[in-house]
């Protein structure tokens, strides 16, 4: 690995301490969904996980790099899922600002997921997402190149794209930024599945839920967009298996 350019080499060392927090997390679906990054100074070129490893075994050197179109640049013991590529690579390739794009098969945004009605903006998590989350119907398994750009118009500059009966894709100017959007997602769905069977829930005010948007320290950029979070479940990956970052 030592012709990959140090810029490269962090970003792999980032997205690889991401797919050890997701394993910690919980948020793994056996060797599927998918983590990508843009690498950087290099357009329409990202990082995703080599297809047929679990989330606990990705390094930063067998992750695989490819190009928008799905190819792989470079040598890769491994194949990319190519579930994965048909949206991420849309994403990439269409959205200048999408830098990392993730999907998970959590239960709890699942299960939102094939709520008629979707997410609720009636808990606090879910209130930071208010006016960031849109829908794609369900297509059936993402292997079709034409669906991504179809994704990527559903989701008309929102950050949080759900995509119906099947999970939810975050789309982040940043690794941290993502992670971020998935993480409020994540709560949100739960808070939402645990507080439905109880009763009505409880409407919150437009002007609130406005107001939890622009102060959300997820989206404050004196916090790094989430980096300060991130960091810390890094260190948390840090004592528990470094191994992720050769």
């Amino acid at each position: 690995m030592n012709a990959i350019a140090p810029a490269e080499w962090d970003a792999r060392i980032q997205l690889a301490g991401a797919y050890r927090i997701f394993d910690h997390l919980g948020w793994t679906e056996l060797i599927y969904n998918h983590i990508s990054l843009r690498v950087p100074g290099e357009p329409g070129h990202f990082l995703m996980n080599p297809f047929g490893l679990h989330y606990s075994e990705v390094r930063a050197s067998n992750l695989v790099k490819v190009d928008t179109e799905g190819r792989i640049v470079g040598r890769s013991e491994w194949p990319v899922n190519p579930a994965g590529v048909t949206f991420h690579g849309a994403i990439h390739a269409l959205l200048p600002g999408a830098h990392c794009v993730m999907h998970v098969h959590t239960t709890a945004t699942m299960a939102v997921c094939c709520l008629e009605d979707g997410l609720s903006f009636t808990n606090f998590y879910a209130a930071q997402l208010h006016g960031q989350v849109a829908y794609h119907d369900f297509e059936g398994i993402t292997v079709r190149p034409d669906e991504g750009a179809r994704i990527v118009a559903s989701a008309a500059g929102k950050p949080v794209v759900l995509l119906r009966n099947h999970g939810p894709v975050a789309i982040g100017t940043g690794l941290a930024h993502a992670f971020s959007l998935l993480w409020l997602l994540q709560r949100a769905c739960e808070v939402q599945l645990a507080s439905q069977p109880l009763g009505r829930l409880r409407a919150i005010p437009t002007p609130v839920l406005e107001a939890c948007v622009r102060d959300s320290l997820n989206f404050d950029p004196r916090s790094g967009a989430g980096q300060d979070a991130f960091d810390a479940l890094q260190r948390i990956v840090d004592r528990i298996d470094p191994g992720y970052r050769r």
